[in-house]
């Protein structure tokens, strides 16, 4: 009987339960379907906020599989965060480390970063500053960069895209600091050229049937619709949407950069039911309380989408934009074309659809048929 274990732990000052099972594909996409349920890259753990409900919910979706879920350890004094370097727990940080924080954050805004960017080039500044503190290294040297980058992201095996993530980010912490270090032996990994996940058009329409809620309905096709990346999407207008002529402005995407993308028929008029029940005032899709809405609030709409259907496939929002291209693509839509739509500055990108268009692939006479 595979084993879940509940453990009571302390992560940003807030008590939260953690889930620790050993590695399983199926334990892995069971608590992944549950809502609210975030991964703390600090912790290297799946976590939900400790509450009653929280308890009884994670009690009844574990036994739904007939697990064994050892509650034990959920009473006590809570473990403290740590810190993925052999779980040796990091020093807190200085108020004085605080205040550099912020400044830095103020920093990278005037840089106009991304706020994504700018969060995550501070968090791991602020992991590097605290293993500062720990290995007692009162300036920043090539050594310590180069242990820190050891200990913190090749030995607990981050991924090549955090690892260059930290690297840029503690690299502008530097600048920043006007501190220039010679011969840092670091190098930027290459990033793994993996394929993306693709839908079949049965799955994306059992996706957005599955969902009810006209709002979240709403939000899932024109994702898919118009092959916008989530962030395009959440910082839609009402006033982008071009019903005359069809088409959906997109303002200041990823480079900066504004284009046009394609309006379907059939999203119009989900839009206008939508439009009619919810009147938006600033941002197209709004959260509970106003502003737009939130990157976590639009993947759990997809989560509980895919929990609905049962679709054993991996997939993120991102993954009905590749479904967008690629069913494209098998329709026979130039790559040009595809590329404008999705915004990619250079061919090369676009042509990655190429290798999972199914068309394309299926054309292909196999040697072995000629035997």
């Amino acid at each position: 009987m595979k084993t879940i274990t509940l453990n009571l732990l302390s992560h940003r000052n807030t008590d939260r339960i953690g889930i620790a099972f050993q590695w399983d594909r199926e334990v892995l996409n069971h608590i992944k379907a549950l809502p609210h349920v975030k991964f703390s890259k600090t912790l290297g753990v799946y976590y939900v906020n400790y509450t009653s409900e929280n308890k009884k919910l994670l009690y009844a979706h574990f036994r739904k599989k007939n697990w064994y879920v050892n509650y034990s350890k959920l009473s006590g004094t809570p473990q403290k965060t740590i810190s993925t370097t052999e779980h040796v727990e990091l020093p807190p940080l200085h108020e004085k480390d605080r205040e550099n924080l912020e400044k830095f954050k103020k920093w990278l805004n005037q840089k106009r970063l991304s706020p994504n960017t700018v969060a995550t080039y501070v968090e791991v500044t602020a992991f590097f500053i605290r293993y500062a503190h720990l290995k007692q290294s009162k300036t920043f040297t090539v050594r310590l960069l180069e242990n820190f980058n050891y200990d913190f992201i090749v030995r607990p095996n981050k991924s090549v895209s955090y690892q260059n993530q930290c690297i840029n980010g503690i690299k502008k912490f530097l600048e920043y600091k006007g501190v220039h270090l010679e011969n840092i032996t670091i190098s930027r990994p290459q990033k793994e050229k993996k394929l993306p996940t693709v839908l079949s058009l049965d799955e994306v329409k059992q996706l957005i049937d599955a969902v009810s809620n006209l709002k979240h309905k709403a939000f899932l096709a024109l994702i898919y619709s118009a092959g916008l990346r989530v962030g395009e999407a959440i910082n839609l207008r009402p006033n982008d949407i071009d019903s005359k002529r069809m088409l959906i402005h997109i303002k200041s995407a990823k480079g900066k950069k504004d284009r046009y993308t394609i309006l379907s028929a059939t999203l119009l008029e989900l839009l206008r039911m939508y439009y009619k029940a919810y009147r938006p005032k600033n941002f197209l899709f709004e959260g509970q309380s106003g502003g737009a809405y939130s990157h976590a609030s639009a993947q759990r709409i997809l989560k509980k989408a895919r929990y609905k259907t049962g679709l054993k496939k991996q997939i993120t929002l991102h993954t009905l934009r590749h479904s967008f291209a690629t069913h494209l693509l098998e329709n026979g839509t130039d790559l040009r074309y595809i590329q404008q739509l999705l915004g990619h500055n250079s061919p090369k990108t676009t042509m990655i659809y190429t290798h999972v268009s199914e068309r394309s692939i299926r054309n292909i006479r196999n040697p072995f048929d000629s035997f």
